[in-house]
């Protein structure tokens, strides 16, 4: 907390933004095979940017689509209300349009057209010069054997870690 004195008035300033934020969808690994990656801007608004800088974002159950005109969404995104927003205040759970080349916006909707693919949301990000970027993943929907595969790599591989580091203690 600082405080400054402007013509006879003491302001406070907190300091509560975050220096990297980084959102990440945990789920997303989990449940589906990556298959390409992408960074994508993403068009927000005044407080909703300020609620992403607070880490105040939730990307577990959103996904990516494509409208009419050939743009692509993320859908089911939560950004939570900005605490200091008035009547201005966004919606948490809008549509954000994202923004990426038309070449990569061609190749993404074919792929998901033809071969049934689906794009995901893997983090939200601010990168160096302040704006918001979002990493999708074109991604193939793993089954329920996968995904057993998966816990069970993850508990072995857990174990091993145990036992190397018994070993070196």
């Amino acid at each position: 907390m600082q405080h400054y004195n402007f013509l006879g008035q003491e302001f406070i300033f907190l300091r509560t933004m975050q220096k990297n934020i980084n959102i990440k969808n945990k789920r997303a690994r989990f449940d589906f095979e990556i298959l390409d990656t992408y960074t994508a801007g993403i068009v927000l608004g005044g407080t909703e940017i300020k609620s992403i800088r607070l880490g105040k974002a939730n990307l577990s159950q959103s996904f990516c689509e494509f409208n009419d005109k050939g743009e692509i969404f993320v859908v089911n995104m939560q950004v939570d209300e900005y605490s200091h927003g008035s009547y201005y205040n966004h919606k948490p759970k809008a549509e954000r349009k994202l923004l990426l080349n038309k070449r990569e916006l061609k190749k993404l909707r074919k792929e998901v057209t033809t071969t049934g693919l689906t794009i995901i949301p893997l983090n939200l990000f601010i990168n160096d010069r302040g704006l918001a970027k979002m990493n999708i993943a074109l991604a193939k929907g793993k089954k329920l054997y996968d995904k057993r595969e998966t816990i069970k790599d993850r508990d072995s591989k857990r174990s091993l870690d145990r036992v190397k580091k018994s070993f070196n203690d």
